[in-house]
């Protein structure tokens, strides 16, 4: 049988204290003093009593929690996520920041999902990750006046005032300026297919920087089967002229690309130089190991979780350092 729940009067009764007394002492409500407030919680403790924080949140209008969608989860497996460095990194940055700042941070569904639970509409406010072209979140968003970040901007509205700068093109200029340093003449671009302005940026700027190469450049959708990779890798090596550099947005692309080549007998580098968007353990496991770009998530994730922390409390001060956008791992795939 389930135990029944104590009740603040219980905590009062056991303290010896009014219930007033116990219920500023976990508010913060009032004056009590510190003897009293150790009892108080001593008596608490004992009896498995905590404050009902969302009655205490409906009352003040705030929870303490920051909702982050990771929007690339939807119809990815978990595991898919943690292999990419940069989802944990960003979320344990950005919840480190805001729980210094009194706030939790909790990894939500996209609320407008058919049949996702409704647990963002309780956020104090929501960082949204890679938000797609006109994104029906934020304006889902705008429309409750939810407080929000992005961490890229939507690109059917790239004024929004809350986005946190990814530097897309500043990342490709270094990425071609890396290979072409380690002698790639001839670059091909394969990106993926999701309406992100990780991928439409860096292939805008891509054309701008290489306006001869369009038949180097590939689309392949980020969830795509080994055999459409495998076949991408057989289409550029069969041109009259194939690349001897490859941008690679994603890290399942980049590892199943590098793994035919090897297969078909180039070696990489000294044939192809390979530059992966993104850094994951996979890359650090290819052979040879797979050259990234560091996208610096920790930064990022202070970064978001400091705007959106500025949006709900004006008055915080959260002194956040920039990203060194651009930085790259250097690995085998184009040093060896």
């Amino acid at each position: 049988m389930r135990r029944q729940r104590s009740t603040i009067r219980d905590v009062a009764r056991r303290a010896g204290v009014s219930v007033t007394t116990v219920s500023h002492t976990f508010s913060g409500n009032g004056v009590v003093n510190e003897r009293t407030q150790a009892r108080v919680r001593a008596a608490a403790t004992a009896l498995g009593y905590h404050p009902d924080v969302v009655a205490s949140g409906l009352r003040r209008s705030r929870l303490g929690v920051i909702g982050l969608v990771l929007r690339p989860a939807v119809g990815v497996e978990p595991q898919q996520i943690q292999d990419v460095d940069y989802f944990p990194r960003f979320a344990g940055a950005a919840a480190l920041t805001t729980l210094a700042h009194g706030y939790a941070l909790m990894l939500v569904a996209d609320p407008t999902v058919p049949q996702a639970p409704s647990t963002a509409w309780a956020c104090d406010g929501i960082i949204v990750t890679d938000p797609v072209e006109d994104d029906p979140l934020i304006a889902a968003l705008r429309a409750g006046g939810m407080p929000y970040t992005l961490v890229g901007a939507d690109t059917a509205d790239p004024g929004d005032p809350h986005v946190v700068d990814i530097a897309t093109a500043l990342i490709t200029d270094r990425v071609l300026e890396h290979l072409a340093a380690h002698g790639a003449r001839r670059i091909a671009l394969v990106v993926g297919t999701d309406p992100i302005e990780w991928n439409s940026a860096t292939e805008q700027r891509y054309r701008e920087r290489l306006p001869g190469h369009a038949q180097l450049v590939r689309h392949v959708p980020e969830l795509a089967e080994q055999e459409e990779l495998v076949a991408v890798a057989d289409e550029l090596l069969a041109l009259s002229e194939p690349p001897d550099g490859i941008y690679c947005m994603t890290s399942d692309h980049a590892r199943a690309l590098v793994d035919r080549l090897v297969a078909r007998g180039v070696r990489v580098p000294e044939d192809v130089r390979v530059v992966c968007g993104s850094d994951a353990e996979r890359l650090r496991g290819a052979i040879p190991e797979i050259t990234a770009v560091d996208l610096q998530p920790q930064a990022l994730g202070r970064q978001a979780a400091a705007e959106l922390l500025g949006q709900l409390e004006p008055e915080l001060l959260v002194d956040v350092p920039a990203p060194d956008h651009g930085a790259l791992i250097v690995r085998a795939s184009t040093a060896g």
